[in-house]
């Protein structure tokens, strides 16, 4: 998720006045298509842990309080994602509550992907923060950190029968991770190729058969999305599956959605999956800590409503099947107003949650009767 929005280095900027777009790319989405299938149906769950300790209900649509992952699976999902840091002060996300939580999500016949953050705090565009162990470290020590720390996670759910079917090696890294060593600066991706090339040679050598993501919140821009993975390209960088965050208040329409994912498809011919998207089911909030995304019709002409919401998500999962995605995962949508699951790991009890009204659960944790995922 991406909590603080940058704005482009005036560098790239003048990169990017120099790409045209083709004009026959700049259309709407195709009408729907028997002939592609999302097959990676998928939620981020990484809060849910958290929630439930703390007494959370979730209740599907009959009004029946059950099992979260299973009212998820009655909907459609078949895939999720859960967040590891490196240390969080608060001890939720950590290796020891992924580990935990593997075990419950392949218990239920789900599918599962790490997202690597490399942090001990959230990372995504505007911040990518080192953990405060390899603080120090310069981009060789930094090597052998993600290295062994993605072999060790890896190979500790292998070891309990909860391979990784998917890792992701960074969030949201549109201008690098682990910075500032990691960071691409002057256009020059040859720290940022080093992270991501120990990150791909571990998952592999712990399990061959996971797929390695390179994740970027670059939905917004085909031009940003070219200059990003055309960098780590040149450097010779691997990766089975290309990400992407969507988020309409931030990353535009969903022409310009369909457009972007059918660029990056075919211009590296390897699968697209988008990571993350959700819409708000209201414009309220339910705690003191302001929302993410406010407003009563934030983009898309779809009101903050469970019909607004379900509505977006038919159509954000229909413009990337057209488009010959693979999959969809909306981000955190268990994530409700659950007093001490706040957003900050360093004052989890003081701090309120700013996602409460973009989940699929309501403030007393009832679902969304019309959400639904739809390969």
């Amino acid at each position: 998720m991406t909590r603080h929005r940058s704005r482009p280095h005036a560098w790239i900027a003048a990169f990017l006045a120099l790409v045209a777009l083709p004009a026959a790319l700049l259309v709407p989405p195709a009408p729907a298509s028997a002939a592609n299938t999302l097959t990676m149906l998928g939620a981020d769950v990484s809060s849910v842990q958290r929630s439930l300790d703390l007494g959370a209900r979730y209740y599907d649509a009959a009004g029946t309080a059950r099992d979260p992952l299973d009212i998820l699976k009655g909907l459609g999902v078949n895939y999720v994602r859960l967040r590891v840091w490196n240390n969080p002060a608060s001890g939720w996300n950590n290796k020891a509550r992924v580990l935990a939580y593997a075990r419950t999500v392949k218990a239920k016949g789900l599918k599962l992907m790490i997202d690597f953050h490399y942090s001990d705090t959230w990372a995504d565009p505007g911040k990518q923060y080192k953990p405060a162990a390899w603080a120090s470290h310069g981009i060789g020590q930094l090597q052998t950190d993600v290295y062994n720390y993605t072999y060790d996670v890896c190979a500790s759910l292998k070891a309990q029968g909860t391979t990784p079917d998917s890792v992701q090696i960074g969030n949201e890294i549109n201008v690098g991770m682990l910075w500032n060593d990691g960071k691409v600066v002057n256009n020059d991706f040859t720290n940022l190729s080093l992270l991501l090339k120990a990150g791909y040679q571990a998952t592999k050598q712990c399990n061959g058969g996971t797929q390695v993501i390179v994740h970027t919140a670059n939905a917004d821009s085909m031009a940003n999305a070219r200059w990003f993975y055309d960098g780590i390209r040149a450097k010779g960088v691997q990766w089975d599956l290309t990400a992407l965050s969507y988020y309409c208040m931030w990353h535009g329409s969903l022409a310009n959605l369909y457009n972007v994912i059918t660029d990056v498809r075919t211009r590296y011919g390897r699968p697209v999956v988008l990571t993350e998207t959700a819409y708000p089911f209201t414009a309220a909030n339910a705690d003191g800590e302001p929302n993410a995304i406010n407003g009563g019709e934030p983009c898309a002409g779809h009101p903050a409503s469970w019909s607004g919401q379900a509505t977006e998500f038919s159509w954000v999962q229909n413009t990337a099947r057209d488009a010959g995605a693979v999959g969809v995962f909306y981000w955190e949508p268990t994530w409700y107003a659950v007093p001490g699951n706040g957003w900050d790991p360093a004052n989890i009890n003081g701090t309120g949650n700013q996602w409460d009204n973009m989940a699929i659960f309501n403030w007393t944790g009832q679902v969304n009767p019309g959400i639904r995922w739809t390969p």
